[in-house]
């Protein structure tokens, strides 16, 4: 790896993590960040077993397990049994969880909005250009 790409490798790598705390911090009142994740991943995709949503968070399950519990205790999360093995169970929003994932992703997204909206316009292209690369890291497929 050359120097350029090396040292913009750490560049993106700090400025990611500092723009996420930054945006963490805006509209979850009560929440950490790891519910906060672990609700959005269950709106975007639906009731989980609690070892796939550990999966998909990237925790470990005895984490993830004590994050749901809080949840349903917060009225955000319900546990239903797992139609395929009732050993099992799922965690599933509430319509209350479904709007408060909502509420964070609409603040978060104004407060993103109104950063870029700051930048110059060579810098808002940038950013635009960027997206394909940035989705294709993450995993997810372009828009």
């Amino acid at each position: 790896m050359d120097a350029e790409v090396e040292d913009a490798t750490a560049r993106l790598y700090l400025a990611i993590g500092r723009l996420a705390r930054l945006l963490r911090r805006t509209g979850s009142p009560g929440l950490g960040p790891g519910a906060v994740s672990a609700l959005a991943t269950l709106a975007r995709c639906g009731p989980m077993r609690l070892g796939d949503l550990a999966t998909k968070e990237g925790v470990a399950p005895p984490t993830l397990s004590r994050i749901v519990a809080a949840l349903v205790e917060a009225g955000y999360v319900k546990r239903e049994p797992d139609p395929q093995d009732g050993r099992a169970w799922l965690a599933t929003p509430t319509p209350e969880g479904e709007t408060m994932v909502s509420g964070v992703r609409s603040a978060r997204v104004r407060e993103l909005q109104r950063r870029i909206e700051q930048l110059t316009p060579e810098h808002v292209s940038a950013l635009v250009n960027a997206l394909d690369a940035l989705e294709t890291l993450v995993g997810e497929e372009s828009k």
